[in-house]
């Protein structure tokens, strides 16, 4: 199957990203990928947050979807997991985007606390309203809840 080759040379690709770590397969199935995405600034980048891209049998023509299975205290992720990605919704999807660019794409959101991009509105009131209040409880959310990050991964 052509997606599957794709798929697995887009992961070799991926695993040579640094914003990220442990990626690879999960379950066996190259549909389904795990990791643990490192971000760079604060309040996140005290830990790592483990995620999982799961990509369709018609991947590249539709676009997969990403969860994170670590909590975080972000308002573009909601209390499931799901990520407010643009990136990968059917009218913003090209199949010739990547899956690094999604991964790519995923840092961003959490290095960039975008208010455009939400899916918990209180995160985004309490952000708008308090940013330092905010970065502080989503540290402590991160200390708590995050993976350690691994030695190679200090934060920068």
């Amino acid at each position: 199957m052509a997606g599957s080759r794709r798929l697995a040379k887009e992961l070799e690709e991926a695993r040579r990203w640094e914003g990220a770590c442990e990626l690879g397969p999960l379950g066996g199935s190259v549909l389904r990928w795990g990791g643990l995405l490192l971000p760079n600034n604060p309040p996140y980048n005290v830990g790592a947050f483990r995620f999982e891209l799961a990509f369709s049998p018609h991947y590249p023509l539709v676009p997969p979807s990403v969860t994170f299975r670590t909590q975080i205290y972000h308002p573009g992720v909601d209390q499931q997991g799901r990520v407010c990605q643009p990136l990968t919704t059917t009218e913003h999807w090209s199949p010739t985007t990547r899956a690094l660019h999604v991964l790519q794409d995923l840092l961003l959101l959490v290095d960039s606390l975008d208010l455009q991009r939400v899916l918990r509105e209180d995160l985004a009131r309490e952000l708008a309203a308090d940013p330092e209040l905010f970065r502080r409880k989503a540290e402590e959310h991160a200390r708590l809840h995050s993976k350690q990050r691994p030695a190679a991964a200090a934060p920068r």
